[in-house]
């Protein structure tokens, strides 16, 4: 399939008298159809005889367009899948139930804190605030996971990848 086959079936629904017949046909609707018409939508692929000789509608051809002219989807690590699940936007929509997606979010989210900086409680919940509103959860999930380490109110950053 070609550019010159998206031309064929648009150049079909553009005229008043083919679009019609082909509503018709979609709609189920075939009595007084010109046959003028159906030969045309049939050779554009948008239309088809049965053995019985009905005509119906074959819009599966849109489909069969799209995916000829669809950019191959880009292949993500089992990471950034994760990642795309739960991140809308920057920010957490839910937090994953099985620990092994949950630990991908957490590292993701650690990298936000600075290896061997240490960070004042507060500072901790205004960086996590900006994924999610219970910046409280967050803040127990990295430390229960060891990404996150504290001593009283000041936390630092004891795990996770880092990007040298």
């Amino acid at each position: 399939m070609n550019d010159e086959d998206i031309r064929r079936v648009l150049g079909l629904l553009y005229q008043d008298d083919t679009l019609r017949t082909f509503a018709s046909l979609v709609l189920g609707t075939t009595d007084g159809l010109s046959p003028k018409c159906l030969h045309k939508l049939a050779a554009g692929g948008l239309a088809a005889r049965g053995d019985d000789g009905t005509w119906r509608a074959t819009p599966e051809r849109f489909r069969d367009l799209l995916r000829a002219h669809a950019e191959p989807a880009e292949e993500l690590s089992p990471d950034e899948r994760v990642l795309r699940t739960f991140l809308v936007d920057g920010r957490l929509t839910t937090m994953a139930m099985r620990r092994d997606k949950r630990l991908v979010v957490l590292r993701y989210i650690a990298m936000v804190f600075e290896p061997g900086m240490r960070y004042a409680e507060k500072d901790v919940n205004v960086a996590l605030r900006a994924f999610h509103d219970d910046y409280a959860a967050l803040r127990r999930y990295l430390v229960d996971e060891d990404l996150l380490s504290r001593e009283g109110n000041v936390y630092w950053r004891s795990g996770g990848h880092v990007d040298i």
